[in-house]
């Protein structure tokens, strides 16, 4: 079996077999379709492909390398961009089953055995997926800014820069952030870091670095709190409508939260999103997920290879050795 979860900055691909045993496992560049194309996505999964495979002892080029492949890729969001896909990937003959879906599914498999319930990324980018207990979901369009998205680890750390930039131009209160930021990318100050991100000298990836300092300094200065106050608030944000959209906030539901941005948290922070969501729905769990998203992607291969739960707890611990190791095995 196949699974694959792609994220806007990192792939993981993974070969496994019946019993749960990770035959290949390699990990590439962001995988995205709104960023690569259909064209672009594909090139980073067949090299990844490769790479497994040759761990693996197998030859992708001879059939169907896999009887099932699940591929959960952020960037799924509309039916004409899973088609699109779905018919590059059938061309190249992979596997006998082919499914390709979103990453906040395999998020909520990875993050509960009981399949329903609400999983939030927020990674990259920030999306969300609600599924009650009958199967009816609740999906967002996730499309940036134009869909009234934030909280990705980007838009944090973009504004810290400009609540820096704004703090020592004297538009708004001095921050923590001026000399924290400054000795972080080894510049001067804020203005000189805002020139470097301007004419791309430093990449806007760059900007998910950010996010820990933010929360590193949260307790102490009142800039880097309202920054998380705001990230908070739209991870409840999501919570509260996916659950009030499925009648979920009278049940014990599980919300599964996930992503870099996520793993960066402390307890504090965590605790803040939880009261948040107990504010509406208080006999809900919240829980970081334990296992990274390809976990997800091969619980649903395992799911439909009908192997039982020995496989998927072996198959549960190799994946997050290798993803944790971050290289290929």
């Amino acid at each position: 079996m196949l699974a694959v979860d792609g994220g806007g900055t990192k792939t993981d691909l993974a070969l496994l077999d019946q019993s749960g045993a990770l035959l290949g496992h390699a990990r590439g560049g962001g995988s995205q379709v709104h960023y690569l194309g259909v064209g672009g996505t594909i090139e980073v999964l067949e090299a990844l492909l490769t790479q497994a495979a040759a761990a693996a002892g197998l030859d992708p080029r001879v059939g169907p390398i896999a009887t099932t492949a699940h591929l959960l890729l952020a960037g799924i969001d509309l039916p004409q961009e899973l088609d699109a896909l779905q018919r590059g990937m059938a061309e190249l003959h992979w596997s006998e089953q082919l499914v390709i879906g979103n990453d906040t599914d395999a998020l909520l498999r990875a993050g509960t055995d009981r399949g329903w319930g609400v999983a939030v990324v927020c990674g990259t980018g920030v999306n969300c997926l609600g599924r009650a207990p009958d199967g009816r979901e609740a999906r967002f369009l996730s499309f940036g800014d134009v869909s009234g998205d934030w909280g990705g680890g980007p838009d944090v750390g973009l504004a810290a820069v400009a609540a820096a930039v704004r703090a020592v131009d004297g538009r708004s209160a001095r921050t923590a952030l001026e000399a924290a930021l400054a000795e972080h990318f080894c510049v001067t100050g804020p203005l000189e870091l805002a020139e470097k991100f301007h004419l791309g000298e430093l990449p806007r990836a760059r900007f998910a670095e950010i996010c820990p300092i933010v929360f590193e300094l949260r307790d102490h200065d009142q800039v880097c709190a309202a920054i998380v106050e705001r990230l908070v608030g739209e991870i409840v944000a999501f919570v509260s409508a996916a659950t009030a959209r499925l009648g979920l906030r009278a049940i014990d539901a599980d919300v599964i939260l996930g992503g870099g941005v996520h793993r960066n948290m402390d307890a504090g922070v965590l605790g803040m999103i939880a009261a948040g969501i107990h504010e509406f729905a208080p006999n809900v769990r919240v829980a970081v997920s334990s296992s990274e998203p390809i976990v997800g992607a091969a619980l649903f291969g395992l799911d439909a290879l009908g192997a039982g739960a020995e496989a998927q707890a072996r198959a549960r611990s190799a994946l997050s050795a290798a993803a944790a190791a971050g290289g290929a095995a």
